[in-house]
């Protein structure tokens, strides 16, 4: 299966390099050919720019900067987020990704003035993340990254796919007994994603 993994964070030290790195090599591992999207190293522009934004329903101009990323998207099979939970949301990196690239002509067409999800390519959805807080303060706060994979992106591609949600809460307080365990956990379901 092609699987395209769409990595955010700056830090390459950090313990979401260390999550990103056991995804990508589990699914190479299982036989998986891996697109692997490192947005910060590989330069990705987030801001959607005044003539962008003027240009987002002109399907014949609104891909033009982003092509290579809309082929990609489009050429996947499955899709696997890797990304920190930053103040109750996704990193602007990973956000931007989207404003950009998940556009009209994309991830979505409009047939009489109603949104018409069109990435039917992709037939599995992971997001594999931590948070500093707690599940709790997280549910507080409506949990938008969770409700964003679960509810948003799943509208968007292939009915039904499968959806996997793996998080690490409390992250300011896990210990490396926690971390480990995570670890584990995101490498076991990646080698039966």
């Amino acid at each position: 299966m092609r699987i395209l993994v769409l990595y955010s964070h700056p830090v390459e030290t950090s313990f979401n390099a260390s999550l990103h790195e056991t995804v990508v090599k589990t699914l190479k591992v299982s036989g998986h050919e891996v697109d692997d999207c490192d947005l910060y190293a590989e330069g990705f522009s987030p801001a959607l720019s005044r003539q962008k934004r003027i240009d987002y329903h002109e399907l014949d101009r609104n891909q033009a900067n982003v092509a290579d990323y809309v082929k990609r998207v489009e050429q996947a099979e499955a899709l696997v987020l890797c990304y920190p939970v930053w103040n109750f949301g996704f990193p602007a990196m990973l956000k931007g990704f989207f404003d950009r690239v998940f556009l009209p002509g994309v991830s979505f067409r409009m047939e009489n003035g109603k949104v018409v999800p069109s990435l039917h390519n992709i037939t599995k959805l992971a997001a594999v993340t931590h948070y500093g807080g707690s599940r709790t303060g997280a549910f507080l706060a409506g949990d938008p990254p969770r409700k964003i994979v679960k509810r948003v992106l799943r509208a968007q591609i292939k009915p039904m796919a499968p959806l996997n949600y793996l998080a690490l809460y409390d992250m300011s307080r896990a210990t490396d007994t926690d971390s480990s365990s995570f670890l584990k956990k995101v490498e076991t379901q990646m080698a039966h994603f």
